[in-house]
């Protein structure tokens, strides 16, 4: 089967094939709408840990608007306590929000608004039934596989990106081990993606220097299964570690993006794998993707903290080839 894909890998690489394929193999025959994706740039903010309706949570809003991202994903923790989930996200972050029904505004007409669920979004208020209440994931007009059934977890693509939130929690029906359900469906999502670059999203750190510390059970092979970056929170401030997790020599992104609005933790002993450390305020990430690039910012709040507030810039380069989009999509399908 391999020289049929080299065959219509090399067509698509010169821009020639545009249209259905036919790829028989045995029994089997698959017809594959094949088409270059990705394209343009793409600007999302990434934070977490946030909705506690204070001065904290205003601060990283107006620092995250004034970069003006396209789309927003959030590492969970989305409200904390007994205060209404409108008035810890909505308040703040209703523009991105699609099918907005809160007390602030009108919202998006499409969604751009991607959270993940943490514990506290489970544990505290209204619980899980509230938060799938308030948000409709992926939402209609984003493109988006359809294929995980919940919004617990999902995945979606906006321009060069196709990002994969994850539920971590311990709590979740369909396992957060490796082996689980909801792992099976993210492997077989990743190796099917065509998009120049994969994000993974989360709650619980697989890496982290903080008090929470590595949340072990979710260190999935994601480099072995396509991941480009891998975002987490639960520890509140930020931190970038460098991961070679199958020991190939090459690294990819761990980020703990937890500095939102809640109350800042300490750092501990750093591991090894850390890079950048900063936990004296609040703030976000913002990153910005092309088809040939990825660069991730990390800003403060506090502009007199990094320059002008800008306390970690990071970019990687990396041109995921046409043989790799289109092979990775052809064995999924036969899995």
């Amino acid at each position: 089967m391999r020289p049929h894909i080299m065959g219509i890998v090399g067509l698509l690489a010169v821009g020639i094939l545009n249209h259905p394929v036919f790829i028989e193999s045995n029994s089997k025959s698959i017809e594959l709408q094949i088409s270059k994706s990705g394209g343009g740039t793409l600007r999302f903010a990434a934070f977490g840990d946030y909705g506690s309706a204070g001065k904290s949570e205003a601060a990283v809003a107006t620092l995250v608007s004034s970069h003006a991202p396209d789309i927003i994903i959030t590492t969970g923790d989305n409200s904390y306590g007994s205060t209404a989930i409108d008035a810890n996200i909505g308040q703040y972050y209703r523009n991105h929000i699609g099918n907005y029904v809160g007390l602030y505004g009108s919202g998006s007409v499409t969604n751009r608004f991607f959270p993940t669920l943490g514990n506290h979004d489970i544990s505290d208020g209204g619980g899980l039934g509230a938060y799938l209440t308030y948000f409709t994931l992926p939402d209609s007009g984003v493109l988006d596989t359809s294929t995980s059934g919940n919004e617990r977890y999902y995945d979606f693509v906006r321009g060069p990106v196709h990002f994969f939130a994850i539920d971590s929690d311990a709590s979740e029906v369909d396992g957060t081990d490796s082996t689980s359900t909801q792992a099976k469906w993210l492997k077989a999502r990743l190796a099917a993606s065509t998009s120049p670059w994969q994000v993974v999203y989360f709650h619980h750190p697989p890496y982290s220097s903080s008090l929470h510390g590595s949340e072990l059970a979710m260190r999935w092979p994601f480099e072995d299964w396509g991941a480009d970056a891998v975002f987490a929170g639960h520890d509140h401030l930020y931190e970038r570690l460098m991961v070679d997790q199958n020991k190939d020599g090459k690294t990819i992104p761990y980020v703990v993006t937890g500095a939102g609005g809640r109350d800042l933790y300490n750092f501990g002993t750093p591991l090894a794998e850390s890079v950048v450390r900063y936990n004296s305020d609040f703030g976000a990430m913002i990153v910005e993707a092309t088809d040939k690039y990825m660069n991730f910012k990390f800003y403060s709040i506090n502009t007199s903290h990094g320059t002008a507030g800008l306390v970690d810039d990071y970019t990687i380069t990396r041109n995921r080839t046409v043989e790799e989009a289109t092979w990775g999509m052809i064995k999924a399908l036969y899995q």
